[in-house]
């Protein structure tokens, strides 16, 4: 017998079309076959019948996976209207709905709604279920992730593993629902820095679903993914690369080439790639990524921002930040649509923008941007949250590239109380909070406070990673640069060999941060007055430069500079001045026109000048420094007084005394707000001022 065309056994087949299409990540195809079924239901049956609140419900779903938040929480409260009509009060079905409008909530990073939802879901289920329900496991499971996207991870691990309490008393021992526990409680021991425990999670996960699932299915994949993910934390960069291609492999058989989860895997061998500085690879691996997403998913979707993101800080890292603030415009325009106006998505982006900004030097961007940030965060975060330490670092920062030490030392401080109270003793983020307070002691001459600063930091990096890791390495250099700065150079040499020695481990011998090695040892040679040893070392951290950095990179710059200082200090006035040109050439490509690197490239020309006798060409090239560093810095930065010298010297030796008063004075005005009365830059300063004053016969007021 045939069936007319609006029988609901067509609704029903319909449907479970969509459901084939839902799970294989065609979404368009899964709807329309979804909005069919429901068409034919609005016609065979009465507008509160339960089925047509499972249409709706279905519809959300596909939209959910979308990123359509708006439409997918529409029907979802659609269905509920329905359900509440049609069902007692505390039928699991209306649970049901509270939870799906819940997670659209949490979606959307509306994680107070998404909350009060679960919640209410949570309490329906406590009324018509039997304790030890498997949906009760659930619900605790959705609140634990709201607590855990909140950065509250104490109430998400203790939600997480009451889910788990429940269902291995309702559940066989391998059951698919307690691999997704111990996956949760993986994600929250990850997000507190406790590596260990969270690979032990993911591990436990993955042996249940590998009796519990069949070969290729997805869930495997996933798990493979987080394993990847927690041996990228640890810096196991092969271990992770083979997790993630295991879940790749999987995921090419379960799943149709386009589907967003085969996405998300080559963004994550992207993200271990960038993890082990192949940029180029990185790159490639995020771009196919995003060609993925930009088939599968709809042209506004969070995921598509996610990757034009993780291409941005590819961009970012070596130093093409053209195209870096491009890939991080964009996603900032696609997350503006797909997201509420405080979502912690869009403190991200804006945070990465304020990072650019900051490497070229454009330090009042960088700080507006920063502040976004912080105003989205305060908003839609607990004040505790680390994301929120993050930004006051990053504010930090731009106060101490432009002198203003004060401030900086200030939000640093911010930032680290609210580290340890947010996460765990040797959380490597407190580490980097030591390292910056250290790097602004040491801007400030205050050594021991910055040795001792430094010191901290290298106590947590040596519990929280191998000996070998690369950020030891820096560890080891900044405080052999605080040994320089008080004279203990054999000491200072001894930590840059250290670091040295971890860079060659870990990295290939043209990387770039051996480079950065070879630069503080050349220093240290170079402030001992070992010109030939410093030389040899700043020419290999060029070497290794132009072999692994695009021609106009700034570090090449930087490179360029120390050469040009050491052949000044040899008396090679010529070669000097060719290799400060050639670094300032390629600052004008790379950097911002009032970037301090700029600054300091003129400086640098014009002292040369000044060692030749040249005065008058000298003074040209320290004004146009002074140009720069008054828009770029801190009206009291140490760097102003360097420069104050400079040109008070130059004009003292041209015989034009009262100009030289004039800016030896404003150096000293500024020595004396920074530095303690009898440190020695303040005593040869007086000494300078006294001996001007007695050649022109004249006296400024004191």
């Amino acid at each position: 017998m045939t069936l007319p065309p609006d029988h609901p056994d067509f609704a029903s087949s319909y449907n479970n079309i969509a459901m084939v299409y839902d799970n294989m990540g065609e979404y368009p195809k899964a709807l329309s076959y979804y909005e069919r079924s429901l068409e034919i239901r609005k016609m065979a049956l009465p507008s509160n019948h339960p089925d047509l609140a499972s249409s709706y419900n279905n519809i959300a779903m596909v939209y959910d996976n979308m990123g359509e938040y708006s439409k997918a929480l529409s029907s979802y409260e659609r269905s509920l209207e329905i359900r509440k009509i049609a069902l007692p009060p505390y039928h699991p079905d209306l649970a049901s709905s509270y939870n799906n409008i819940a997670m659209v909530y949490s979606h959307m990073g509306e994680y107070s709604k998404a909350l009060s939802s679960y919640e209410r879901s949570l309490e329906i289920q406590k009324i018509a279920l039997p304790s030890n329900h498997p949906h009760l496991a659930g619900s605790y499971n959705n609140i634990g992730m709201v607590y855990d996207n909140m950065g509250e991870y104490s109430k998400a691990l203790s939600c997480y593993e009451r889910s788990l309490e429940i269902a291995k008393n309702a559940l066989p021992p391998n059951h698919p629902a307690l691999a997704t526990s111990y996956n949760n409680i993986g994600g929250v021991y990850n997000n507190m820095g406790d590596y260990s425990k969270a690979l032990l999670s993911y591990e436990r996960s993955l042996k249940i679903q590998k009796i519990a699932l069949p070969p290729n299915h997805p869930d495997l994949a996933a798990s493979y993914n987080n394993i990847g993910n927690m041996y990228k934390n640890i810096s196991e960069c092969s271990k992770a690369l083979s997790s993630h291609e295991q879940a790749l492999e999987i995921q090419k058989i379960a799943l149709p080439p386009n589907h967003p989860d085969l996405a998300y895997s080559y963004n994550n061998i992207g993200n271990v790639y960038y993890h082990m500085a192949e940029y180029s690879k990185a790159l490639t691996f995020h771009q196919r990524s995003l060609a993925i997403r930009r088939i599968a998913l709809p042209p506004n979707h969070s995921d598509i921002a996610h990757s034009y993101n993780n291409i941005g800080t590819v961009y970012s890292t070596v130093r093409v930040y053209s195209e870096a603030l491009s890939s991080y415009e964009r996603a900032l325009e696609i997350q503006k649509i797909a997201l509420p106006p405080d979502h912690p998505g869009l403190a991200t982006l804006y945070n990465n923008i304020g990072n650019v900004y900051q490497n070229i030097g454009d330090y009042s961007k960088a700080l507006s941007t920063y502040e976004r940030t912080l105003e989205i965060q305060k908003k839609a975060l607990r004040p505790t949250h680390p994301d929120i330490a993050t930004s006051y670092l990053n504010m930090g920062l731009v106060h101490s590239n432009m002198g203003e030490y004060s401030k900086a030392l200030s939000l640093y401080d911010r930032a680290l109380e609210i580290r340890k109270i947010a996460l765990t003793p040797n959380h490597l983020d407190l580490a980097s909070s030591y390292d910056s307070i250290g790097s602004t002691y040491s801007a400030m001459g205050e050594y021991p406070k910055a040795l001792s600063s430094y010191q901290r930091a290298l106590e947590i990096q040596k519990k929280a990673l191998h000996p070998d890791h690369p950020d030891l390495a820096s560890s080891y250099a900044n405080i052999g640069l605080v040994y320089s700065h008080m004279d203990e150079y054999s000491i200072a040499v001894a930590f840059y060999q250290r670091s040295l020695e971890i860079r060659k481990k870990a990295l290939s011998a043209n990387q770039s941060d051996l480079a950065s090695s070879y630069d503080g040892i050349g220093s240290i040679y170079s402030a001992m007055r070992k010109y030939p040893e410093a030389l040899s070392s700043f020419e290999q951290s060029l070497e290794i430069r132009k072999m692994t950095l695009a021609s106009n990179h700034p570090s090449i710059a930087h490179s360029y500079s120390n050469i040009g200082s050491v052949d000044d200090h040899m008396g090679e006035h010529t070669k000097a001045l060719s290799s400060y040109q050639r670094a300032l050439e390629i600052q004008k490509i790379a950097l911002h026109p009032n970037h301090p690197d700029l600054g300091s490239s003129y400086a640098n020309m014009g002292l040369v000048y000044s060692h030749m006798g040249d005065y008058s060409i000298a003074v040209p090239f320290y004004e146009r420094s002074l140009g720069i560093r008054r828009i770029a810095l801190s009206p009291t930065h140490p760097l102003l007084a360097v420069l104050y010298d400079d040109i008070g010297s130059a004009y003292s030796n041209m015989g034009e005394y009262s100009k030289a008063l004039l800016f030896l004075q404003k150096a000293l005005e500024i020595r004396q707000k920074s530095l303690p009365p009898n440190h020695p830059h303040i005593t040869k300063l007086k000494t300078k001022i006294e001996d001007v004053e007695k050649k022109c016969n004249c006296f400024l007021i004191k």
